[in-house]
């Protein structure tokens, strides 16, 4: 069982910046490959980016691309996503995922990844 508490959120301007964490509890954290994913208002969840257990496979989505930085330290069982150059657009709840299957990960079907966090609200305004 993998506990995941996202933190970091909050309301920053247009082209501001901002750095999310996901401190994880539970077994074999090192093991898992972790994802951050976000839902908008009124739009479903979609991937942003995405880490594999040891830090050497990253993916991002075509909208972080250039912006956001998915990292991990598997010493302190945290994943972060370091959002810099912010768009309204980016407003939306951000979440954590963690799962044994990179693939499962990129995907993000809810009802397919392993363990969810309950979200960090992230808020830019123009």
């Amino acid at each position: 069982q993998v506990q995941l508490v996202e933190s970091g959120g909050g309301l920053v301007q247009a082209g501001g910046s901002l750095r999310l964490s996901c401190a994880a509890s539970g077994r074999s954290f090192s093991s898992y490959h972790m994802g951050w994913f976000r839902q908008a208002p009124g739009k479903e969840r979609e991937f942003v980016a995405a880490i594999s257990w040891n830090g050497l496979t990253r993916s991002l989505a075509d909208a972080a691309r250039g912006r956001f930085t998915i990292s991990r330290d598997n010493s302190k069982n945290m994943v972060y996503l370091q959002m810099n150059s912010l768009k309204p657009e980016d407003t939306a709840v951000y979440y954590c995922a963690a799962d044994a299957s990179y693939s499962t990960v990129v995907a993000g079907a809810m009802s397919d990844v392993d363990y969810w966090g309950k979200g960090t609200l992230v808020t830019v305004s123009s």
